[in-house]
Formats: C-alpha cells, structure tokens, sequence
C-alpha cells in the first residue's frame, strides 16, 4: 500500500486519481507530479514501484504544501480575516457564505438546518 503525505492511497484506483486523496492535490497537480516521475496516468497505485512510490514522495514534498501544513495555512489565513474584522472575516464569523452568493434562498450548507420563524398574527377586524 501507498503511504504518501501521511494518507493511504487506495491501491485499486488510477495513479492519477490516487493522488487526489491527499489534501491539497488535484487532477492536474497529479498529472503533473507523474509527469515529472515518468509515471503513466493508468498505472495503478497498487503496481507503482518502491522507486516510483520514492519519486512521487520526493516530488510532494519539495515542490508542494499538502495535508497538515496546507491546512494550517488555510486556517491562519481565515483567523487573520476574523482578527482585522474585514468583510469576509465578518462572513466567516456569522458562518454565512463569503463570496457574494445570495442568501434569501439556497446557502444551506453554511447556514445549517431551516429555523422556522413565527409569521405574525393579523389582527381582528372590529
């Protein structure tokens, strides 16, 4: 088994399908990082060699910011827009979407479950 970047590749998927698991590494950063191991997209995780597998390993960690320390960064970066209370700090602090989506409607993700509201009561005709 594929132990890179502290994840465990799934052995049956495509190399560049594989290297999507780890945090931080997309389709074309995979391709990119087989390209440069001389690695055919198709091959399997479970076929790649211990030379390959050093390669691959080797590639990460010099050239990217994946799992732990990419995390880490996303997060400073989110708390430094909480500490200077900008626009998008204030978002994030209310839990409601950043980047200019509506929120009338859709935005349920963010949000979390409906809360209904009371409608108000009419008042009696006299």
């Amino acid at each position: 088994m594929a132990r890179i970047a502290g994840i465990d590749l799934p052995k049956n998927k495509r190399g560049e399908i594989g290297l999507t698991y780890i945090f931080g590494i997309g389709r074309n950063t995979a391709r990119y990082i087989l390209d440069k191991a001389g690695i055919s997209y198709d091959k399997k995780v479970l076929q790649w060699n211990d030379d390959e597998q050093t390669a691959i390993r080797n590639i990460i960690n010099n050239e990217f910011k994946v799992e732990g320390m990419l995390r880490s960064e996303v997060q400073m970066s989110i708390k430094r827009l909480l500490d200077i209370a900008c626009y998008r700090g204030l978002r994030h602090r209310k839990g409601l979407p950043v980047r200019g989506q509506r929120t009338r409607t859709n935005s349920r993700t963010r949000k979390g479950k409906r809360k209904t509201v009371a409608g108000k009561k009419k008042a009696p005709k006299k």
